[in-house]
């Protein structure tokens, strides 16, 4: 793991060179010249390019050779473009030129640096680190992956775990929010990264050597020093050394942590309702309220926000004539706001064509007044997302056509120029159908769903007692399993409604009371945002297991 590499005569002191000779001592190489081995983990459009082009230029003004390569990753949050440098601490004789290897060997990184922890957590868990010797830098930012944004319930990974495997698979961690400290900075991440290295000291780059390194380049000097900065304070500052846990494996041991980064997965049905279950004071409920009918309002218009505080006030009125509380009233308004001002293609229209979007995109890329941004949008509209927004009539003609040509887009994918007067005023134009939007199918649908959900938490609350009290909790709960678009969407409403009626509409069975099936309402909700497939809520249910999922495989000839 820890041999001196190949190496080999060659008039370049950069680059892998043709040919090997393993006798590094007839070649003048001892392991005392073994090269020191940097890995950095980026992702798209965080500069990981020029830092590794900072290292390589900073490292050839020091005389060190050097070489750097680098890994693609691909879209979609599946993995980060990976750029692997390989030094001598000391500069070598001219003559004389080392091979170095073009890819990262397991256990063989002294410096691994990363932007995004879980891509730190996937290195850890390629065995790329090694307790005695590798040096963690990583940001403990997040981006969510699709994955995580697909789930039912809170689908995050536990951030705690990634931190907890890097103090014991790693010999010294610098943990900070790389993210944080750019926006600070005014600048992309890669500068900050570069500070982050320069203050390990791992690499025999001095810090003087890498700020003039980025002045020369001569491209937002100010930013970059600025950002190299905060990135080489912040990591000496978070340098939290190694530690040694007793239980990696127990997600216990952070699950119920008072760390606010804390991303466990939600509680077992059968543990006490956790905190968003607490109850809500006065002053949240208002806040709720003011909130929930700017939402509203801004989705449709005043009549419909004026619909959201009218049913909000029946609720909140019979809660507390007949319980004197107001925890139902307070997710209710929460859950009630989100679901009036659902997602549609109007929606989307309206909130990508807001002055203040592009005005934010251009804060965000550091564009100056004078320079033009380009933002290119892609839509691929689905069958269901169009037959939305048209009348029912006209909805189920469309839904009944593609279903018999098997159509599930409208189209292969739209490319459109939303920075551009034309592709603008067709958002626009899309976005005006919001007056019209309460005769879409999917508005009719909506309401209904809602009133009835409604009408279950009243009759919930006209049970006296603290039993019913706790069945209305739950089910104004329930919509937490409608949320995204598209497949999420329909898994969602189809649990949903299957709750609906198999529980909360369903007659009571002789001697069932209002806790037993708030409980059982509780279990089959917690299983359900659990499992993507519905499986575990069925097995709660007692009802038959959903079919598994047919993925068919076409066989397409290639033309000659």
């Amino acid at each position: 793991m820890n041999a001196p590499h190949p190496v080999a005569l060659s008039a370049t002191q950069t680059g892998a060179s043709v040919g090997t000779d393993t006798n590094t001592e007839n070649a003048g190489w001892s392991d005392a010249t073994r090269p020191v081995n940097l890995l950095i983990l980026a992702l798209g459009g965080e500069g990981g390019g020029v830092l590794a082009d900072w290292v390589v230029a900073t490292a050839q003004a020091c005389g060190l050779p050097v070489q750097a390569t680098s890994v693609p990753g691909v879209a979609q949050r599946t993995g980060a473009t990976s750029y692997y440098i390989e030094m001598l601490r000391t500069p070598v004789a001219p003559d004389l030129s080392p091979v170095f290897c073009l890819s990262p060997t397991p256990g063989d990184i002294d410096l691994l640096i990363s932007s995004e922890l879980l891509e730190t957590g996937r290195a850890l868990e390629r065995g790329l680190t090694d307790p005695q010797r590798t040096v963690l830098i990583s940001s403990t930012a997040r981006f969510l992956t699709v994955a995580e944004k697909m789930a039912m319930g809170d689908g995050r990974l536990d951030a705690s775990r990634i931190e907890t495997a890097a103090h014991a698979l790693c010999r010294r961690t610098m943990l900070f929010d790389m993210a944080q400290e750019s926006r600070a900075a005014g600048t992309v991440i890669s500068s900050v990264m570069f500070g982050a290295i320069a203050a390990s000291a791992v690499l025999p780059l001095p810090r003087e050597a890498c700020e003039q390194t980025i002045r020369a380049g001569g491209l937002s000097v100010a930013a970059s020093l600025a950002g190299f900065a905060r990135g080489y304070d912040a990591a000496l500052a978070d340098n939290t050394g190694r530690l040694h846990p007793t239980n990696l494996a127990d997600p216990a041991n952070s699950a119920n942590s008072a760390n606010p980064a804390n991303l466990a997965n939600p509680a077992d049905p059968a543990s006490p309702a956790p905190a968003a279950d607490a109850p809500a004071g006065e002053a949240s409920l208002a806040r709720l309220r003011q909130l929930g009918s700017q939402r509203v309002r801004a989705f449709q218009d005043a009549a419909y926000q004026q619909r959201y505080e009218q049913r909000l006030a029946a609720i909140e009125e019979l809660e507390r004539s007949v319980h004197a509380s107001s925890t139902v009233s307070a997710e209710v308004a929460r859950h009630l706001a989100l679901w009036m001002a659902y997602d549609d293609l109007i929606r989307v229209a309206d909130l990508k064509s807001r002055p203040e979007r592009l005005q934010r995109i251009r804060q965000e890329v550091g564009a100056a007044d004078h320079e033009p941004v380009v933002v290119r949008e892609f839509f691929k509209p689905g069958v269901d997302e169009v037959a939305a927004i048209l009348p029912p009539g006209l909805a189920t003609r469309l839904r009944r056509w593609a279903g018999r040509r098997g159509l599930v887009s409208l189209s292969q994918g739209v490319r459109l120029q939303t920075s551009a007067v034309h592709g603008w005023l067709l958002l626009r134009g899309l976005a005006s159908l919001r007056r019209w939007r309460p005769r879409s199918s999917r508005f009719q649908h909506e309401q209904v769903a809602i009133e009835g959900w409604l009408s279950a938490i009243n009759q919930a609350l006209k049970e006296p007692g603290a039993e019913g009290h706790r069945l209305a909790h739950e089910i104004a709960h329930c919509p937490r399993l409608l949320k995204g678009y598209g497949d999420t969407w329909a898994r969602g409403r189809a649990r949903f409604e299957t709750l609906m009626t198999v529980v909360v509409s369903a007659p009571r069975a002789e001697g069932e009371s209002a806790g037993a099936r708030a409980d059982r309402l509780r279990a089959a909700r917690e299983a359900a945002l659990r499992d993507t497939d519905g499986r575990q809520m069925a097995s709660e249910l007692g009802l038959p297991a959903p079919p598994a999922k047919v993925h068919p495989i076409r066989i397409v000839r290639r033309p000659r």
